[in-house]
């Protein structure tokens, strides 16, 4: 085991993978955080439960980012207007997707390298989202879809052949 360090990020289980969510304070990582347990209890995303809000531990196991919540905010989330909240948690989760806020490299089109980061010798899927921008529709398309980038191929009729018109049915090929 190595780590154990503590940052500043909140982190959501989601269906069998937590999403670790990092950025600035007020960059809305609370705010995020509640809406993926929301969307899990609405059944529009997989069941999602709490890990930590605000500051979490993360270790490396067996090539595995594992985090878990700090112990004196375990079951605590901030919800902006109601203050801080009790809600249901889990002692750990294996790290599946870090979601970057505030990110100064978000882009309309990233490069890959952007969308993967190695943290605590782990390598993961990265969503680097720009400041004023929604990201749960973002977190949630990624939780839902499948990466088509090489299957990406113009319809047969796009005039422009320019390569923007995609297939409707690019998550299911």
């Amino acid at each position: 085991m190595t780590g154990n360090a503590s940052v500043h990020a909140s982190a959501v289980r989601v269906g069998e993978r937590a999403v670790l969510i990092r950025g600035p304070s007020g960059a809305g990582k609370s705010s995020l955080a509640f809406n993926l347990i929301l969307a899990g209890r609405a059944g529009q995303l997989p069941p999602a439960i709490l890990v930590g809000d605000d500051r979490v531990h993360l270790d490396t196991v067996s090539g595995q980012l594992l985090v878990r919540p700090a112990p004196e905010l375990a079951g605590l989330i901030e919800i902006r207007g109601l203050g801080i909240r009790r809600c249901e948690f889990v002692n750990e989760a294996v790290v599946g997707l870090i979601v970057d806020l505030a990110a100064s490299d978000a882009e309309r089109l990233p490069p890959p390298e952007a969308l993967a980061i190695r943290l605590n010798g782990v390598l993961l899927p990265r969503i680097p989202i720009g400041t004023g921008y929604d990201p749960f529709p973002l977190i949630a398309a990624a939780l839902t879809t499948t990466d088509g980038s090489s299957s990406v191929q113009p319809l047969d009729d796009c005039s422009k052949e320019i390569g923007n018109h995609i297939s409707p049915n690019i998550a299911t090929d």
